[in-house]
């Protein structure tokens, strides 16, 4: 099972037990989670941070939100069984990243034919 950790800063047993270290690949940009997504497909699980620091001007980055979105309304893949977690210590943030996810999946697994 394929997953993947969105996090500017944190290691994956900073979250997650560390016997789970292997499971995972690691992203710290949404650049380079849109880049892993692309390349490699849609994990079967995704950990999402929200906050992911400054970009290399010195702006925020796009963030954890940003991911998702593109996940849903740009990514064109089927996020019909997608797993995830959000565990952005941004409270508002990390409400918008699951019921975003949690709205859109179970929109599609409603609407199955």
């Amino acid at each position: 099972m394929k997953k993947l950790f969105l996090d500017d800063i944190r290691t994956i047993e900073m979250i997650y037990d560390k016997s789970m270290e292997s499971e995972f690949d690691i992203v710290r940009t949404y650049e380079d989670f849109v880049a892993y997504i692309t390349t490699n497909g849609l994990p079967n699980f995704i950990s999402f941070d929200n906050d992911l620091g400054l970009d290399a001007n010195g702006n925020i980055a796009p963030d954890g939100l940003a991911a998702a979105k593109w996940l849903v309304y740009k990514s064109g893949l089927n996020l019909k069984n997608l797993q995830f977690k959000v565990h952005s210590a941004n409270p508002v943030a990390a409400e918008q990243i699951r019921g975003l996810l949690t709205n859109y999946i179970n929109h599609l697994n409603k609407h199955t034919t």
